[in-house]
């Protein structure tokens, strides 16, 4: 979600604990490379087992195979970030997968892909989900919170109007009334109102804490009171920094099974936010990042590789780790996120190797199982069958 002037991405609720690991069968001890590795051909790539030896069921490779099918037109055109493919690597596969036989999925990747390691294959995993929360396209009592499509002075510096970032582009904000270059408003400045006034509002959302974590998951649904549905994605963000509450509140000591404080999930944090409205509230300015919105048609939510995230089947990754469009197999001590996923989507806390965010659709299910989602384990990428050897891999 945090992508500058992007697509919709993930973002899960950065609260890192303990877990034991998953294994794979196959894969042996990996020396750990991937440490401080700023691309998946930096972290090191090695063979994996055979894709026969995953004990893939045949709905999940049913499944992945639609949402592959979904992925290709764009994964045969876009550049991967990660280094290990081109475009005309993907192109065997994806000329194959619109005919392939869905009651024969399984036999499809097995003869078009094969699993690597990237690092050590140690693996961790959190959930999100398409929030529905109470919404109106105009305001009225009881809905007072704005969600605001782009503004048009969110603007990148021009060249030598401010310093570049890490990424080698230039920084996100504003130009203010004597030509300067500034910080776009703060999260805290913009519920004061630094926007209003200007039309920006495509919707108002009946509770600032339920929209909080719909700006956190990038996409979800207002459902009105008249019972109507409408469904926002990712436009923007600010430009300021995303900081994660969950992690701000477990370094505080709030989060834990001690005395007075609270699960560490989504729901935990929610509640804190709810028992402690004022210190929520500031809690959650802590936050500077804002996201902006807009209205979404069609048929699901839409990830950062343009086409709609799948319950079960879309996972979110680092694109210098994973190209996306490419199926990921997880093994986790969570065994409800084992299985086959494909890579569409990003975020802004997904990053690294083997770091994956993985989606749940909608409802209140949805929101438990991603809420509560922290999985250890380990993962395989598959790439087209030929990749490891044309890379120098073993």
């Amino acid at each position: 979600m945090m992508r500058g002037l992007g697509t919709p991405t993930a973002l899960a609720l950065p609260i890192l604990l303990s877990a034991c690991a998953g294994s794979i069968p196959g894969t042996g001890p990996i020396p750990p490379t991937d440490e401080g590795a700023k691309t998946a051909l930096a972290a090191g790539v090695r063979a994996g087992p055979d894709i026969s030896r995953l004990g893939i069921g045949a709905a999940d490779a049913t499944a992945a195979l639609a949402s592959f099918v979904e992925s290709c037109p764009k994964l045969i055109i876009r550049t991967d970030a990660s280094g290990l493919t081109g475009k005309a690597d993907w192109q065997p596969a994806c000329s194959a997968a619109g005919a392939w036989q869905s009651g024969d999925a399984l036999n499809f990747f097995k003869r078009h892909f094969e699993t690597v390691l990237v690092g050590t294959g140690e693996a961790f995993s959190t959930g999100y989900f398409e929030p529905q929360i109470g919404g109106s396209r105009d305001r009225r009592p009881g809905y007072d919170t704005p969600v605001y499509s782009m503004p048009a002075d969110l603007v990148r510096a021009k060249e030598g109007d401010a310093e570049q970032l890490s990424s080698g582009r230039m920084p996100l904000g504003r130009y203010d009334g004597q030509g300067r270059f500034v910080p776009y408003y703060t999260r805290g400045q913009i519920e004061d109102g630094a926007l209003e006034g200007r039309g920006l509002e495509i919707a108002w959302a009946a509770d600032p804490v339920e929209f909080f974590f719909l700006q956190v998951q990038g996409s979800g649904r207002l459902r009105g009171p008249d019972g109507t549905v409408m469904r926002i994605g990712y436009a923007g963000q600010s430009g300021r920094a995303y900081t994660g509450i969950g992690g701000l509140m477990r370094k505080r000591g709030l989060l834990g099974d001690g005395p007075g404080q609270y699960p560490g999930s989504m729901q935990g944090i929610m509640q804190y936010l709810r028992e402690k409205p004022e210190a929520g509230r500031a809690l959650m300015r802590e936050n500077q990042s804002w996201v902006f919105f807009r209205e979404l048609t069609g048929d699901g939510p839409i990830g950062a590789l343009g086409v709609p995230v799948r319950r079960e089947s879309s996972v979110a990754a680092d694109p210098k780790f994973v190209p996306l469009g490419a199926p990921v197999w997880l093994d986790l001590d969570r065994g409800e996120a084992d299985g086959l996923w494909i890579a569409q989507d990003t975020g802004g806390a997904i990053k690294g190797a083997n770091r994956f965010d993985t989606f749940w659709g909608a409802g209140d299910d949805a929101r438990l199982i991603a809420g509560g989602m922290q999985g250890k384990g380990k993962a395989l990428l598959m790439l087209p069958k030929g990749t490891l050897k044309r890379l120098g891999g073993k």
